[in-house]
């Protein structure tokens, strides 16, 4: 427990870093867009290629595969918990898709990703992708949608959305760097070994681009901006006791093996979605509330993973 604890202060390091070098003017928005542009279209993707094709056999992969049920359906259970208690609590309809969708979808590459390889090393890595597809078809389908009728005028028709939009957001590069592993590892041919070193050596930069784009986000937030209210501490609450309780709780349902577990409670317990203050603004929804509940999520994380890996782990 002491070798996690450490290894989790070295990711909130790496976040302090990033805040401390926007601090002094050495990253500024324009870094953080081409930090976040380059792990989601380069170095992810090549990292999800690698790690598909050298850590599984077809086998393995064929029996891991069957425990993507557990965070399919814990997404939809805590979605439907977040539309019960916006309605108790009253959330306005001007924040309600983003709060629903905050509630509910997680930090599961920026964050997760870093801190379960962090905690278990690589071998972490294909369970948090299980969680990763299942978090990342939500957000960017039901979760746009939502975010999108916070706008007060509704304009859901002049968001453009499209079945061709749709689909680009379902396969973007992580999720295609991950299929093509797949479809490499089950014809179970060898990977050319300048393939392997080349994405070893760009995959490898995407733990330390994620964590400062994190401390970018957070620098350029400000703390003064920041105003905790009923909303906020709702998403709290779904991000960090409702979302990985009912994983928890499936998990009796819907067995798994230990480690698989163990990595679905991480992943459903990180902060919000980085992405969120972005698509609201961009839908005309409540941007401040996003970026207020994205960098609260952030903050409140590093007390609030020392609760989780004390409670399940």
């Amino acid at each position: 427990m002491i070798t996690a604890y450490l290894n989790i202060l070295v990711v909130f390091a790496m976040i302090f870093l990033g805040y401390m070098l926007t601090k002094k003017q050495w990253f500024d928005n324009h870094i953080a867009n081409v930090f976040s542009k380059l792990v989601l279209n380069i170095t992810l993707p090549l990292s999800m290629f690698l790690n598909m094709t050298q850590k599984f056999t077809r086998a393995e992969f064929l029996e891991l595969f069957t425990g993507l049920a557990l965070p399919f359906v814990s997404i939809i259970v805590t979605f439907l918990i977040s539309m019960v208690y916006s309605r108790f609590t009253r959330v306005p309809d001007t924040r309600k898709g983003s709060f629903r969708t905050m509630f509910t979808a997680a930090n599961t590459i920026f964050m997760g990703l870093p801190v379960n390889m962090a905690i278990f090393g690589e071998k972490a890595i294909p369970y948090a992708l299980l969680y990763y597809i299942c978090n990342t078809t939500f957000f960017f389908t039901v979760g746009i949608m939502l975010i999108s009728r916070d706008n007060p005028d509704n304009r859901l028709e002049k968001a453009n959305f499209s079945f061709e939009k749709l689909l680009k957001q379902l396969l973007s590069p992580a999720i295609l760097g991950f299929f093509v592993g797949i479809l490499w590892m089950l014809t179970d041919m060898a990977v050319p070994k300048p393939m392997i070193d080349f994405s070893s050596y760009v995959g490898g930069m995407t733990t330390a681009l994620s964590l400062f784009v994190i401390g970018i986000i957070i620098y350029q937030t400000g703390f003064k901006n920041l105003k905790m209210d009923k909303d906020v501490a709702g998403v709290m609450l779904g991000r960090y006791i409702i979302s990985p309780l009912v994983v928890y709780g499936l998990s009796f349902i819907i067995p798994v093996p230990s480690l698989m577990l163990k990595v679905f409670i991480l992943q459903s317990a990180m902060p919000v979605q980085n992405a969120l203050p972005i698509l609201a603004k961009g839908y005309g929804a409540d941007a401040e509330f996003a970026t207020t509940s994205l960098t609260y999520s952030i903050i409140l994380y590093t007390a609030f993973i020392f609760v989780i890996l004390t409670l399940f782990f």
